[in-house]
């Protein structure tokens, strides 16, 4: 078996793995997770969006994205257009309470930084699917942050809740090898 090494940059390495940028994720972790956390408590509290009656405020917004469909050049392309007339009109209500939860979720995740790479891909998640329905606003700079979290995520919950539940997660879970390599419980 060839094994090959491949070298990262000093810069990389430094914002990527490198302990000392702790601090700089824990700012950039603050400030997604408290634009998430305000978005979401906001939707929260808000009965167009969140509880049993929900659901009016996200048929707005949906049907803002699909009124962007049209022209040569259109805001919102017709295979997402599609996926929110099928798979999220129906089900106005489950979608509705899902974003809004969602957004608590990430912005909680993020702030005390526990299971800080989900939450950060959950909100890349989300971000991507607002773009996509052709909204800008703050979600490409949330984006872009978002996207150095996941990158960094072996640094980006150091200075969080992820120094003591990653090891004490990968000692509860770690799978026992026999002398074979194979894996046994």
């Amino acid at each position: 078996m060839n094994n090959r090494t491949i070298e990262q940059s000093a810069f990389a390495h430094f914002f990527t793995t490198n302990p000392i940028s702790a601090p700089l994720w824990l700012i950039v972790r603050l400030y997604v997770g408290w634009q998430w956390l305000s978005a979401g408590w906001e939707k929260v509290l808000n009965p167009a969006w969140f509880g049993t009656g929900a659901g009016a405020a996200l048929n707005g917004f949906i049907q803002g994205a699909l009124g962007k469909t049209g022209g040569a050049h259109p805001d919102v392309q017709m295979w997402y257009a599609s996926f929110l007339q099928h798979a999220v009109l129906p089900h106005l209500v489950t979608w509705s309470n899902f974003v809004a939860v969602g957004e608590v979720m990430v912005g909680l995740g993020l702030i005390v930084g526990l299971f800080t790479a989900t939450a950060a891909f959950f909100g890349f998640f989300m971000n991507l699917n607002f773009m996509l329905a052709g909204t800008v606003s703050v979600n490409p700079i949330l984006l872009v942050l978002t996207v150095g979290i996941m990158l960094a995520h072996r640094v980006a919950g150091l200075w969080g809740l992820d120094r003591y539940a990653m090891p004490f997660l990968r000692r509860r879970f770690a799978t026992q090898t026999s002398a074979e390599g194979y894996p046994s419980r």
